[in-house]
């Protein structure tokens, strides 16, 4: 009897060790290592959560490596991503220790997002975290630095530019000297009256600037400059190419595009959505700002101009750049969301800008020159499968914008 009660205890305990093995183990195996799903989780976070977090280092959020093991569940990952106010709440241990770690601050809530979603995300996040950084060792000599394709800077050519004049201008100093001399020499020399001819030229400096036809010249050139002048004024009139006004906040594209990297959807929510692209709201900034919170024991600090902001309940009256007339209609989701055009392609390099401007000319010349010149992103998309297929009948050509209706006059003006 002792002897069946040990080997059933042996084996209930096995099967709870194999249990718990399994359950520990259970995270990282149902993660995915399908490209798609790495890829599409790449999107997702960098959409909605590059902002607070990285993966292998802490920012406003833990950093988020290793997430699916130190975890309780990848089930508990899922309700806390889309309700983390509502775990902290139940009194999960778990969750009111990251609360507390990172100053009581609450994860904004993706109750919108698919179990598949999140898992696509930790599929990004476990690639990321096994992924080894190598630094390559160049076999070769090392390339020139001066310029990025390996040529002559600009800067450069301008120096030799300017180099070169330089020396012209000395050529010709050098040479007027030298004239000067040669006269004075041959002026003591005995010579025939043609001889004197040459050497004293009525045609000189002050006869040529003082000639009709020299005069004419002039003055149709200056002419002509003017008119061009005043074209261009007219051509420029409601272009704002290079605006850029003092913002009531000092905003930085360049650290938060640029250095911290947050995904331009994440701040301008309504671009994969709705015709503008929005401006973000207090709430959006506090996301990361209720922890970051420069300047606040001072009460000075564009930090502390958001969170006045917040705190009182106003909007930022942020000065609006890109300014399209009453009469043209743009939508920005239907160039995002379905051309996939990126934002630098109309806003420039706007992760490089500490103060915005408009880069562009946002005219309609301008509009109608990219419909000629870009193709239709028709891949993935049934709605133009017919479309494509009646272009291929009359063109080998890859279709453009202006094939499918991009230059009729009610695309933009209805």
């Amino acid at each position: 009897m002792n002897r069946n009660f040990i080997s059933s205890a042996c084996k209930f305990l096995s099967l709870v060790f194999v249990f718990a093995f399994l359950n520990l183990t259970s995270n990282a195996q149902e993660i995915s290592k399908e490209p798609a799903a790495i890829s599409a989780g790449e999107s997702l976070f960098n959409a909605n959560c590059k902002a607070c977090h990285r993966v292998k280092s802490k920012l406003v959020g833990p950093a988020l490596q290793n997430v699916y093991d130190r975890a309780p569940s990848i089930d508990w990952i899922k309700s806390f991503v889309k309700n983390s106010s509502g775990v902290i709440a139940s009194g999960d241990d778990y969750a009111n220790k990251l609360y507390n770690e990172f100053n009581k601050t609450q994860m904004t809530a993706f109750s919108s997002f698919k179990d598949a979603d999140i898992m696509n995300i930790l599929a990004y996040i476990k690639a990321e975290t096994e992924k080894v950084a190598v630094t390559p060792v160049p076999n070769g000599p090392v390339p020139p630095t001066g310029g990025g394709d390996g040529g002559v800077s600009k800067t450069y050519l301008d120096v030799i530019l300017a180099g070169m004049l330089l020396i012209l201008v000395l050529l010709l100093v050098i040479l007027g000297f030298l004239v000067s001399a040669l006269k004075r020499f041959l002026d003591q020399k005995e010579l025939s009256e043609e001889e004197k001819e040459v050497v004293h030229s009525p045609i000189t400096l002050g006869t040529v600037t003082s000639s009709s036809g020299f005069i004419f010249i002039v003055v149709f050139l200056a002419g002509s400059l003017g008119f061009k002048a005043v074209i261009n004024g007219l051509y420029s009139i409601g272009i704002q190419q290079g605006y850029a006004p003092k913002q009531p906040i000092a905003f930085s594209h360049k650290i938060h595009a640029g250095q911290l990297e947050i995904d331009c959807k994440y701040c301008h929510v309504g671009v994969m959505k709705g015709k503008s692209a929005t401006i973000p709201s207090v709430n959006i900034c506090m996301n990361c700002h209720n922890q970051i919170k420069e300047g606040q024991q001072t009460g000075t600090g564009e930090i502390a101009k958001i969170t006045a902001a917040w705190e009182n309940k106003k909007p930022i009256e942020w000065v609006r750049i890109h300014n399209l007339p009453d009469l043209a209609y743009f939508n920005h989701s239907q160039h995002v969301n379905v051309a996939g055009v990126e934002c630098q392609t109309c806003h420039g390099p706007i992760e490089t800008m500490d103060v915005v401007r408009q880069h562009s000319l946002l005219t309609m010349g301008w509009c109608i020159d990219c419909h000629r010149k870009t193709d239709v992103n028709t891949k993935g998309n049934a709605y133009y499968d017919k479309l494509v297929e009646l272009h291929k009948e009359k063109s080998k050509a890859p279709m453009k914008v202006e094939d499918e209706g991009g230059l009729e006059c009610a695309k933009c003006h209805y």
